[in-house]
Protein backbone atom coordinates (compact mmCIF):
# COMPACT_ATOMS: atom_id res chain seq x y z
CA UNK A 1 0.00 0.00 0.00
CA UNK A 2 1.28 2.95 -0.97
CA UNK A 3 1.13 6.68 0.77
CA UNK A 4 -1.24 8.13 -0.77
CA UNK A 5 -3.67 5.34 -0.68
CA UNK A 6 -3.07 4.89 3.24
CA UNK A 7 -3.50 8.48 3.79
CA UNK A 8 -7.10 8.07 1.52
CA UNK A 9 -8.07 5.12 3.53
CA UNK A 10 -6.86 6.92 7.10
CA UNK A 11 -9.10 10.12 5.81
CA UNK A 12 -11.90 8.10 4.67
CA UNK A 13 -12.17 6.30 7.90
CA UNK A 14 -11.57 9.32 9.85
CA UNK A 15 -13.99 11.22 8.50
CA UNK A 16 -16.77 8.74 8.46
CA UNK A 17 -15.92 8.08 12.52
CA UNK A 18 -15.50 11.22 13.37
CA UNK A 19 -18.34 12.96 11.87
CA UNK A 20 -20.94 10.40 12.92
CA UNK A 21 -19.48 9.24 16.31
CA UNK A 22 -17.90 12.51 17.11
CA UNK A 23 -13.96 13.36 17.61
CA UNK A 24 -14.11 13.11 21.24
CA UNK A 25 -15.88 9.32 20.78
CA UNK A 26 -13.06 7.65 18.26
CA UNK A 27 -9.59 6.18 19.18
CA UNK A 28 -7.08 5.70 17.14
CA UNK A 29 -7.16 2.30 17.12
CA UNK A 30 -10.91 2.56 15.64
CA UNK A 31 -9.58 4.84 12.66
CA UNK A 32 -6.85 1.87 12.05
CA UNK A 33 -9.47 -1.01 12.42
CA UNK A 34 -11.92 0.72 10.03
CA UNK A 35 -9.14 1.97 7.32
CA UNK A 36 -7.32 -1.24 7.41
CA UNK A 37 -3.74 0.43 7.45
CA UNK A 38 -1.39 -0.27 10.09
CA UNK A 39 -1.09 1.42 13.48
CA UNK A 40 2.88 1.95 12.77
CA UNK A 41 1.72 3.89 9.47
CA UNK A 42 -1.26 5.28 11.27
CA UNK A 43 1.31 7.34 13.65
CA UNK A 44 3.83 7.69 10.54
CA UNK A 45 1.28 10.01 8.96
CA UNK A 46 -0.79 11.82 11.45
CA UNK A 47 1.64 12.09 14.69
CA UNK A 48 -1.40 12.67 16.79
CA UNK A 49 -5.26 12.64 16.63
CA UNK A 50 -5.08 16.75 16.01
CA UNK A 51 -3.39 16.54 12.98
CA UNK A 52 -5.49 13.48 12.07
CA UNK A 53 -8.51 15.78 13.03
CA UNK A 54 -7.26 19.20 10.87
CA UNK A 55 -6.62 16.93 8.10
CA UNK A 56 -9.46 15.28 7.56
CA UNK A 57 -11.54 19.16 8.02
CA UNK A 58 -9.11 20.20 5.64
CA UNK A 59 -10.07 17.20 3.08
CA UNK A 60 -13.66 17.79 3.81
CA UNK A 61 -13.89 21.30 3.33
CA UNK A 62 -12.42 21.15 -0.09
CA UNK A 63 -15.16 18.22 -1.14
CA UNK A 64 -18.17 19.81 0.79
CA UNK A 65 -17.13 23.70 -0.88
CA UNK A 66 -16.66 21.87 -4.43
CA UNK A 67 -20.36 19.44 -4.01
CA UNK A 68 -21.71 22.97 -3.32
CA UNK A 69 -20.08 24.90 -5.72
CA UNK A 70 -20.95 22.37 -8.66
CA UNK A 71 -25.05 22.19 -7.54
CA UNK A 72 -25.11 26.74 -7.45
CA UNK A 73 -23.30 26.60 -10.53
CA UNK A 74 -25.95 24.48 -12.48
CA UNK A 75 -28.14 27.43 -11.77
CA UNK A 76 -28.40 29.27 -14.95
CA UNK A 77 -29.60 32.88 -13.64
CA UNK A 78 -26.53 34.80 -11.46
CA UNK A 79 -29.34 36.73 -9.61
CA UNK A 80 -30.93 33.26 -8.09
CA UNK A 81 -27.48 31.30 -7.35
CA UNK A 82 -26.89 33.17 -3.69
CA UNK A 83 -30.36 31.11 -3.04
CA UNK A 84 -29.50 28.16 -4.88
CA UNK A 85 -27.00 27.66 -1.94
CA UNK A 86 -30.02 26.73 0.37
CA UNK A 87 -31.47 24.33 -2.17
CA UNK A 88 -28.06 22.41 -2.11
CA UNK A 89 -28.68 22.64 1.67
CA UNK A 90 -31.98 21.03 1.86
CA UNK A 91 -31.15 18.34 -0.43
CA UNK A 92 -28.19 17.81 1.63
CA UNK A 93 -30.10 17.72 5.04
CA UNK A 94 -31.99 15.33 3.54
CA UNK A 95 -29.63 12.77 3.14
CA UNK A 96 -29.50 9.92 5.84
CA UNK A 97 -26.09 10.36 7.45
CA UNK A 98 -26.68 14.04 8.14
CA UNK A 99 -24.93 15.44 11.16
CA UNK A 100 -25.19 18.88 10.97
CA UNK A 101 -21.82 20.90 10.43
CA UNK A 102 -18.80 18.88 10.99
CA UNK A 103 -16.47 21.86 11.45
CA UNK A 104 -19.05 23.72 13.95
CA UNK A 105 -19.53 20.00 15.55
CA UNK A 106 -15.60 19.49 15.66
CA UNK A 107 -15.03 23.13 17.04
CA UNK A 108 -17.74 22.45 19.83
CA UNK A 109 -15.30 19.21 20.84
CA UNK A 110 -11.74 20.65 20.59
CA UNK A 111 -11.67 24.17 19.21
CA UNK A 112 -10.64 26.07 22.15
CA UNK A 113 -8.13 23.27 23.28
CA UNK A 114 -6.74 23.11 19.74
CA UNK A 115 -5.67 25.90 17.82
CA UNK A 116 -4.80 23.95 14.96
CA UNK A 117 -8.50 22.77 14.55
CA UNK A 118 -10.16 26.23 15.66
CA UNK A 119 -7.85 27.48 12.68
CA UNK A 120 -9.12 24.62 9.82
CA UNK A 121 -12.91 25.85 11.12
CA UNK A 122 -12.29 29.26 10.87
CA UNK A 123 -10.89 28.53 7.45
CA UNK A 124 -13.98 26.58 6.35
CA UNK A 125 -16.12 29.42 7.44
CA UNK A 126 -13.64 32.13 5.74
CA UNK A 127 -13.72 30.41 2.13
CA UNK A 128 -17.88 30.01 2.70
CA UNK A 129 -18.14 33.53 2.93
CA UNK A 130 -15.94 34.20 0.27
CA UNK A 131 -18.00 32.25 -2.45
CA UNK A 132 -21.16 33.76 -1.06
CA UNK A 133 -19.64 37.44 -1.02
CA UNK A 134 -18.83 35.89 -5.11
CA UNK A 135 -22.28 34.92 -5.60
CA UNK A 136 -23.86 38.21 -4.01
CA UNK A 137 -22.19 40.31 -6.05
CA UNK A 138 -22.44 38.70 -9.19
CA UNK A 139 -25.92 38.63 -8.62
CA UNK A 140 -26.01 41.79 -8.37
CA UNK A 141 -26.10 43.59 -4.71
CA UNK A 142 -24.09 46.68 -4.62
CA UNK A 143 -22.55 46.47 -1.21
CA UNK A 144 -21.97 42.08 -1.35
CA UNK A 145 -20.05 41.74 2.11
CA UNK A 146 -22.82 42.33 4.86
CA UNK A 147 -25.31 40.70 2.59
CA UNK A 148 -22.87 37.51 2.34
CA UNK A 149 -22.27 37.60 5.90
CA UNK A 150 -26.21 37.41 7.01
CA UNK A 151 -26.15 34.72 4.47
CA UNK A 152 -23.49 32.59 5.82
CA UNK A 153 -25.15 33.47 9.67
CA UNK A 154 -28.54 31.95 8.07
CA UNK A 155 -26.77 28.63 6.67
CA UNK A 156 -25.12 27.84 9.93
CA UNK A 157 -28.27 28.44 11.62
CA UNK A 158 -29.66 26.54 9.25
CA UNK A 159 -27.24 23.48 9.79
CA UNK A 160 -27.85 23.58 13.66
CA UNK A 161 -31.83 23.68 13.47
CA UNK A 162 -31.76 20.59 10.82
CA UNK A 163 -29.33 18.75 12.74
CA UNK A 164 -31.26 19.16 16.04
CA UNK A 165 -34.83 19.01 14.71
CA UNK A 166 -33.87 16.56 11.86
CA UNK A 167 -35.96 18.41 9.41
CA UNK A 168 -35.05 19.53 6.09
CA UNK A 169 -37.02 22.22 6.02
CA UNK A 170 -35.07 25.17 8.36
CA UNK A 171 -33.34 25.37 4.60
CA UNK A 172 -36.35 26.85 3.23
CA UNK A 173 -37.48 28.92 5.95
CA UNK A 174 -33.73 30.34 5.56
CA UNK A 175 -33.97 30.55 1.62
CA UNK A 176 -37.03 32.57 2.40
CA UNK A 177 -35.15 34.94 4.86
CA UNK A 178 -32.40 35.19 2.00
CA UNK A 179 -34.39 36.27 -0.55
CA UNK A 180 -36.17 39.13 1.59
CA UNK A 181 -32.52 40.38 2.04
CA UNK A 182 -31.05 39.68 -1.39
CA UNK A 183 -34.25 41.89 -2.66
CA UNK A 184 -33.91 44.64 -0.28
CA UNK A 185 -29.92 44.68 -0.97
CA UNK A 186 -30.76 45.50 -4.86
CA UNK A 187 -30.06 41.77 -5.51
CA UNK A 188 -32.69 38.89 -6.34
CA UNK A 189 -36.45 40.18 -7.00
CA UNK A 190 -39.15 37.53 -5.89
CA UNK A 191 -39.98 36.53 -9.74
CA UNK A 192 -35.90 35.03 -9.80
CA UNK A 193 -35.77 33.61 -6.82
CA UNK A 194 -37.54 30.28 -7.81
CA UNK A 195 -35.38 26.73 -7.08
CA UNK A 196 -33.18 25.43 -9.10
CA UNK A 197 -34.08 22.32 -9.63
CA UNK A 198 -37.96 21.54 -10.05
Amino acid sequence: MDIAEADGRLLDAAESLFYEHGVQAVGMDRIRAASGVSLKRLYQRFPSKEVLVEAYLRRRDERWRGALAAYVAACPSAAARPLAVFDWLEEWFGEPDFRGCAFINAYGELGTGSPAVAEAVRDHKAEVLRYLTGLVRAAGVPEPGPVAEQLAVLADGAITTAAVTGAPGAARRAREAAAVLLEAAGGVTAAESGPVRG
